[in-house]
């Protein structure tokens, strides 16, 4: 069986099994283009993501990864859904209970929440691209009028409440990040656009406080993102 589907409070979730398991596994959460439905994957039909995936299966690993309600941006629904996830697949399958965690862009916001509740459950983190605080990356597309009115309607349905509180609540949240956990932690950046540098300029300034150097990428060398982050995960797969 290459992979597994299933439902866990009506969203799908995906398994994706290694020929030969080494019982380390790998919870990948996506950014806003993810998906996971009764039978494929954003990770699985995307040529880039999916070579990453074989990669990771050749290596033997065991990827699972949820639809999380879809564009949730970092809401308590995905957190607690994501745990349940983790307790489900460790029960079901033979892995090691600490598990490495990958996250792309807004699924940093998860991520970052993961790591302060799953303590001795992760191995290691990969961040991808990461939004790590939601009220900056509100405070940047501010400036783009069409893209704020998108994202603050997919706000409002992902915290189920109407936009008035939600901004209000934005307005006086606490947006310091700690990714000091006890967590390793690699960040990478892929770099393709101007878009993207002002994003690396706010990422600089959050991680100000932290002892993490993010790893820049052009987009040409990509297919360099799976190499990158095993041999990452293989520095801390030496104690179980």
């Amino acid at each position: 069986m290459e992979n597994r589907n299933f439902q866990m409070d009506t969203q799908w979730n995906v398994i994706h099994y290694p020929e030969k398991p080494t019982g380390f596994g790998i919870l990948i959460i996506g950014d806003e283009r993810h998906f996971v439905d009764e039978n494929k994957c954003f990770w699985s039909q995307n040529e880039g993501k999916l070579a990453i995936i074989n990669q990771f299966k050749e290596s033997g690993y065991t990827i699972f990864s949820s639809n999380l309600y879809g564009r949730n941006w970092g809401s308590d629904h995905a957190v607690e859904l994501a745990q349940r996830l983790y307790q489900q697949v460790i029960r079901s399958e033979i892995l090691n209970n600490k598990v490495h965690l990958i996250a792309e862009g807004m699924g940093a916001l998860v991520a970052v929440r993961l790591m302060e509740k799953m303590e001795g459950q992760l191995r290691s983190v990969v961040l991808l691209n990461p939004i790590l605080s939601l009220k900056k990356h509100i405070a940047l597309e501010k400036e783009h009028k069409f893209f704020y009115k998108k994202l603050m309607r997919e706000l409002a349905a992902a915290y189920k409440k109407d936009q008035a509180t939600l901004e209000m609540e934005l307005e006086n949240m606490n947006d310091e990040v700690n990714l000091n956990l006890g967590v390793p932690v690699k960040i990478i950046n892929v770099i393709s656009s101007g878009k993207s540098y002002t994003h690396s300029k706010l990422l600089q300034e959050i991680l100000a406080k932290t002892q993490i150097s993010p790893t820049y990428i052009v987009p040409e060398k990509k297919q360099q993102l799976g190499y990158m982050m095993k041999k990452f995960f293989n520095q801390y797969e030496k104690v179980l």
